[in-house]
């Protein structure tokens, strides 16, 4: 039998609440009982994708972001979701490097970092609507551990 939890999380786009969206997230994350790289690689990919929607997706503005997640297995599926601007061209953005948003210096490896950490990363935009990053990562299981 697989166990399968899920929990959902709504806030203001201030940028204070990245980090309360990354603790949530990691806290979730623990009872898979991670190792502390897996905790920290899940908090990282969470901060850049948290930081990306209120940065791009919101512009500093007021809106809502959207953290789900859910568990099944030793895999965490983490879905993060603004109903703002949203990303004309999806393959641009993610290319290493690229921001538009140069003047605040922004280095442009937001969706490179979340690749790097977990085991996959989609993201769906429409112009206008909002954008969806969705990632996923398998733990070790607690017998690799041992």
């Amino acid at each position: 039998m697989v166990e399968k939890n899920y929990m959902k999380l709504e806030f203001l786009s201030k940028s204070n609440n990245e980090s309360f969206a990354r603790v949530v997230v990691a806290a979730f994350a623990s009872q898979l009982d991670p190792t502390l790289e897996e905790l920290s690689d899940i908090k990282t990919a969470v901060s850049e994708a948290v930081t990306n929607a209120i940065i791009h997706g919101y512009e500093y503005g007021e809106g809502i972001v959207i953290v789900e997640s859910r568990i099944e297995g030793n895999k965490i599926e983490i879905i993060i979701e603004d109903r703002g601007m949203g990303i004309t061209d999806i393959d641009k953005a993610r290319e290493p490097f690229y921001t538009s948003k140069p003047n605040l210096e922004r280095s442009g490896m937001g969706f490179t970092v979340m690749e790097t950490f977990m085991d996959s990363l989609e993201v769906q935009s429409v112009k206008g609507k909002g954008t969806t990053v969705k990632m996923t990562k398998k733990f070790k299981s607690l017998l690799d551990k041992e």
